[in-house]
């Protein structure tokens, strides 16, 4: 089966852990015997010479290249930010269009796999009827739990989720929301994110923490995001300080990067944690375990999410979460015995961390709960539900899909 995966959230060589989940799942896909994945990852035209903006950063990433086993091409598009929003996914769809033309010409694709309603998939629509090939779009989050409040947008969002074959949700609230503007609920499905056992498992704390430079005494939260305000870093913060009295050795470490940084720091010295919250900015993946490790629990206090990798990947090190329990959360953790649930406020949050920082947690049992959902996993169920779909067009040849376990 020939898949064009279409999405402009990928990784590239200058951003190699953006939206890595995507590349995963369609990596592990493509393994499978019988599929054959081409990856057009569309960023926004910058010129080269003008420096000076976090924007040049797009005229650095290559037009082509290989990321494992994944041929990636990057066509640029025109957009203008903070005005284009309502034109952006036609301005997506006439920037890739004479390479996706060109790559379906030297070997035609079956499907093309979009991930982002809009406007990824509302331009991967416009090239599949160009191509004259069905559409299976993916919800991630912010496409579904968000975007649909713009007026301007909520119409494009419908009109492409009444033309595709398919659509998947990373969870239920999501594959519900889309089935609310447009998809035919026998189209629908969620098929949630996995986890790279090789990257993410078990480090022994006092090494994880050796590694790392923190010290062995005292309990250790640790929180992955970006710094963003829907990661609502801005609760975290305080709820630490409200527990610090009964935990005076408690350090919280967040890694991640964003434009947030300076208002933490802010917050920070506000609350007088110098010493004690640690903004660590953006760490390699595969350092992510060490992290982790070093912890003995991990928060996500995000206002909105979809299929949150990061509560499975700090489960698979063993470390419980305490997470608010929005969209997807809850079919992560889907047990008291892997963490707990809170909402998204300073005393929630707060008795949150100290619950889990007083309970005697089973991690080698989290570890192992997690480790059921691979990427493998994702990936078989993926290659089930394309073959479904894919067969119940009426005028869809009947291609052969490798969907037994590999």
């Amino acid at each position: 089966m020939r898949t064009l995966t279409f999405t402009s959230l990928f990784p590239n060589q200058i951003q190699p852990n953006h939206c890595i989940f995507i590349h995963r799942r369609m990596s592990h896909f493509a393994r499978r015997p019988g599929n054959d994945v081409a990856v057009v990852a569309p960023v926004p035209y910058f010129p080269g010479w003008l420096r000076g903006s976090s924007w040049h950063t797009y005229s650095q990433i290559p037009r082509q290249e290989r990321i494992d086993n994944l041929d990636t091409y990057h066509p640029r598009y025109p957009l203008i930010p903070k005005v284009a929003m309502a034109l952006h996914g036609y301005l997506m769809f006439i920037g890739s269009r004479e390479l996706v033309l060109r790559l379906h010409r030297e070997k035609p694709f079956d499907f093309i796999d979009a991930h982002y309603v809009f406007p990824d998939g509302f331009a991967a629509v416009l090239l599949g009827e160009m191509l004259g090939v069905p559409v299976i779009v993916s919800a991630r989050g912010t496409d579904m739990n968000l975007f649909p409040s713009f007026r301007t947008i909520r119409p494009m969002i419908r009109w492409t989720l009444t033309r595709v074959a398919g659509g998947i949700g990373v969870c239920s609230p999501l594959k519900d929301l889309m089935i609310a503007h447009g998809l035919s609920p026998e189209k629908a499905q969620v098929i949630g994110n996995g986890v790279e056992w090789d990257l993410f498992q078990p480090v022994v704390q006092s090494s994880a923490r050796d590694r790392l430079g923190i010290p062995h005494g005292g309990k250790v939260i640790v929180s992955v995001g970006g710094l963003i305000e829907r990661k609502g870093f801005h609760f975290l913060i305080p709820a630490v300080a409200r527990i610090l009295p009964r935990h005076p050795h408690l350090r919280l470490y967040i890694i991640g990067g964003g434009p947030a940084r300076h208002q933490l720091e802010a917050l920070i010295r506000r609350h007088d944690l110098d010493g004690r919250v640690f903004l660590k900015g953006p760490q390699p993946n595969a350092d992510l375990k060490y992290w982790y490790s070093a912890a003995d629990v991990s928060a996500l206090t995000s206002s909105r999410e979809g299929w949150p990798n990061v509560i499975l990947e700090s489960m698979a090190c063993g470390t419980p979460v305490v997470a608010t329990g929005v969209f997807g959360v809850p079919e992560v953790i889907v047990s008291p015995q892997l963490g707990v649930m809170v909402e998204q406020s300073v005393p929630s949050i707060a008795g949150g961390l100290e619950e889990a920082l007083s309970k005697d947690w089973d991690r080698a049992g989290v570890a192992q709960h997690a480790r059921q959902r691979t990427w493998e996993v994702v990936a078989r169920e993926l290659a089930e539900y394309f073959e479904q779909r894919l067969r119940s067009l009426p005028s869809q040849p009947q291609h052969g899909f490798a969907t037994t376990s590999a």
